[in-house]
């Protein structure tokens, strides 16, 4: 099979959200987004599908190697070699994707966070850092509005990390992870048991509004700290937030039911989040 379809193949069979974010990119930017895509879902893969700590250890130390080869211009996985058969892809600095690789290690060793500064380095490395990757595919320029870009990127990135650790509560707590801070929890009366079995308790609702408004702003502080001028370049992240933050506005419309249902939209309603979005950026 040729890289870039096998990309495309992974890409599309994990029903993410990002998948609509690809669809109306020109051919050679949409094909360095999709491996640098199909490369996240298999480090993402490393910590979700290993039940032994030694296998995904030794899987995610493969993988740093393979980012040296790809530093060296050598890659071996179908991901890798598509990402550096692509101007955007070989311009990424290998420093960021181990930011990446490290953050996945991170799930193996912390199934907790104490607090939400400890919870943003995870976010930062799983989140934000492949933002700025994302962001650099999408325009490749380095001027005067770089600086700025990286923040809107960084900050998106946390957006959507924030995002998916709301609507997945119920689901990584029954795999043994809290990501939400501990001390939030204590602060809002919530006790690891009220998770733990699914208990939907008025005081993890007021912990719940507390995370999204958290993660509202992000979005907020996303939006402004992108130039206007890069607004267009910026499209596909534009449509990604459009998704997410619609996402965001359903669970709490629907009182947060996240501890025993998983909320999405629907693959027509994202196509027209992302057709609007893509036409008035």
């Amino acid at each position: 099979m040729d890289v870039h379809q096998y990309c495309q193949e992974r890409a599309a069979a994990s029903g993410s959200s990002f998948y609509y974010s690809f669809v109306f990119l020109q051919p050679e930017m949409r094909r360095a987004i999709t491996a640098f895509y199909a490369l996240c879902r298999e480090l993402d893969d490393v910590v979700d599908e290993c039940r032994e700590r030694q296998v995904a250890e030794a899987k995610l130390d493969w993988w740093r190697a393979e980012i040296g080869r790809f530093a060296n211009g050598a890659p071996e996985h179908p991901a890798t070699r598509a990402l550096f058969d692509t101007p955007q892809g070989r311009a990424i600095p290998p420093a960021l994707l181990l930011e990446v690789v490290d953050g996945m290690a991170m799930d193996l060793d912390h199934t907790r966070y104490p607090d939400f500064k400890s919870l943003n380095l995870y976010c930062y490395r799983v989140a934000g850092v492949v933002g700025e990757i994302a962001a650099s595919i999408f325009d490749g320029t380095r001027g005067e509005h770089d600086r700025d870009i990286r923040r809107y990127a960084h900050e998106l990135g946390l957006a959507f990390q924030l995002t998916n650790i709301i609507r997945d509560v119920g689901e990584d707590a029954r795999r043994g992870r809290i990501y939400l801070p501990q001390d939030e929890l204590v602060r809002f009366g919530v006790h690891e048991t009220d998770l733990l079995s699914g208990r939907n308790t008025p005081e993890f609702q007021t912990l719940m509004q507390f995370q999204y408004e958290r993660a509202l702003a992000c979005y907020g502080r996303a939006f402004a700290a992108l130039p206007p001028g890069a607004r267009r370049a910026q499209r596909p992240g534009l449509v990604m937030a459009a998704i997410y933050r619609t996402l965001l506005s359903e669970i709490r419309q629907s009182g947060f039911p996240v501890l025993h249902a998983r909320v999405s939209l629907t693959p027509l309603r994202k196509l027209w989040l992302a057709s609007k979005t893509w036409l008035f950026p």
